[in-house]
């Protein structure tokens, strides 16, 4: 199981990272992404979902 990041690690991981950014009053990163149609955006979504299961991580997901 992947392991949770502390404060200090985390902030240090998103100098790395410019896309994503922290979560205010949670232990957590976000970054949005933007496809061109509906078929594109599940496709990432299921590429995702197969990776984040062999880490056993559960990403929470946002559709607008």
């Amino acid at each position: 199981m992947v392991q949770k990041l502390g404060v200090t690690a985390r902030k240090e991981a998103l100098k790395k990272l410019p896309e994503w950014s922290d979560v205010e009053g949670r232990n957590a990163i976000k970054r949005s992404f933007k496809f061109k149609d509906f078929n594109e955006a599940f496709g990432f979504m299921c590429r995702c979902a197969m990776t984040a299961e062999k880490l056993d991580h559960h990403p929470e997901w946002f559709n607008v």
